[in-house]
């Protein structure tokens, strides 16, 4: 069964920073998008970051230039560097992929269960 797996959570203060990453695993064939959304208290989930297969990168408005994703050498994995952090990113966040189990499979979204991030001094 493939797994999305994150790690790299904890208690952070505003202004601090913190590094989020996410290995799939199981039988993967191919993987085209990678990404983070996140859901804050009482608000929808939405998306934070995604880098693309070729390897562009897109960001939500009210991230960008302070979080930067990135995808692993051997590009099953993907991390989320989150600089200045602010009361506001408080959320669960859940990587994504984009996954094919085989040749011929279609491409189906996969989730990791998500890692609250408290973001509070």
């Amino acid at each position: 069964q493939v797994q999305l797996v994150e790690s790299g959570g904890g208690l952070v203060q505003p202004g601090g920073s913190l590094r989020l990453s996410c290995a799939a695993s199981g039988p993967i064939f191919s993987i085209n998008d990678m990404g983070w959304h996140r859901q804050a208290p009482g608000k929808q989930r939405v998306l934070v970051a995604v880098v693309f297969r070729a390897g562009s990168t897109n960001y939500a408005d009210s991230v960008n230039g302070r979080f930067t994703i990135s995808r692993g050498n051997t590009k099953n994995t993907v991390s989320l560097q989150m600089n200045s952090l602010k009361a506001e990113d408080k959320a669960v966040y859940s990587c994504y992929a984009e996954i094919s189990r085989a040749v011929g499979l279609p491409y189906m979204d996969t989730w990791g269960v998500g890692t609250l991030i408290p973001v509070s001094s």
